[in-house]
């Protein structure tokens, strides 16, 4: 999810997990999400498919199924769990089996699985709920992998964008959190998972993985990504569109195009065998 610099568009991933209208917002416009939203780095999938006991992957909030297809393409059998039905028919229309419900509401029906993944959605889960649930699908062995990006474009991008969200949603509660570097912020969330998945007791001592890459966007490209993110898929479209404008002129004087740096962090464990 992109950032502002010092403040943040979308909840902070601790108290996300109760921002239900925000998290069912984004099959706003399913094609514009599947087309625009980055992939996973290969080097994470295939670590987590050689690190789990089997092929079947059950894939939490899997929206367009943009993970899912990755870990199709590995090997893996997916089946995906989506709360907002547009992402849920969107992802069958591209040949992955969906349920529609939210994690802590959906029915296993006796199904067990040898990893469970959610893909830059676990912060919209129950922080607690969610990994007891985890423990009881998975197999022995199994395991849980928790995962998503932290980005920030550059100053000359990300300030004009700041600003203009600010113009736009004065009296948005996403305009004015705490001064503090993304990166930070999202590895001390990641820590957090980490501990939740601890204190169960049902998991081996949590790992954390981290990986780095770059990506470079075209005005267009990243005007295209904007829209799908949770602070800007609530505004207006007269709000959209001033926040565009203004991102979109940033990019102009930078020649068009910019470079971004990515951060994929994981916190993943594997569930005790003895279980």
């Amino acid at each position: 999810m992109p950032t502002l610099p010092r403040e943040q568009p979308e909840p902070p991933p601790a108290q996300s997990h109760k921002a239900r209208r925000m998290a069912e917002s984004f099959g706003v416009d399913a094609q514009r999400y599947d087309q625009a939203r980055p992939g996973y780095p290969d080097a994470l999938v295939t670590r987590i498919v050689a690190g789990s006991p089997g092929p079947d992957v059950l894939d939490v909030g899997c929206g367009t199924g943009i993970a899912a297809r990755q870990f199709q393409a590995a090997g893996s059998a997916v089946l995906g769990v989506e709360p907002d039905a547009r992402m849920a028919d969107f992802a069958r229309a591209r040949g992955l089996q969906v349920e529609v419900a939210t994690f802590e509401t959906w029915q296993p029906t006796g199904r067990t699985f040898d990893a469970v993944i959610a893909a830059q959605s676990w912060h919209w889960v129950d922080p607690v709920a969610g990994v007891v649930k985890a423990a009881r699908v998975l197999r022995p062995g199994g395991r849980l992998a928790i995962f998503g990006h932290v980005y920030e474009p550059p100053p000359e991008v990300a300030e004009p964008f700041a600003a203009a969200f600010r113009r736009a949603a004065p009296d948005s509660p996403l305009g004015g959190q705490p001064s503090r570097r993304p990166l930070d912020l999202y590895q001390a969330a990641y820590a957090k998972f980490a501990d939740k998945i601890r204190e169960t007791e049902r998991f081996e001592d949590p790992e954390q993985w981290r990986f780095d890459w770059e990506q470079s966007y075209t005005r267009d490209q990243w005007l295209d990504l904007l829209p799908t993110t949770g602070g800007l898929t609530q505004l207006r479209p007269d709000q959209l569109a001033d926040v565009l404008d203004a991102v979109g002129g940033a990019i102009d004087t930078l020649g068009g195009r910019f470079t971004m740096s990515y951060t994929t962090l994981a916190a993943t464990a594997v569930l005790v065998s003895a279980c």
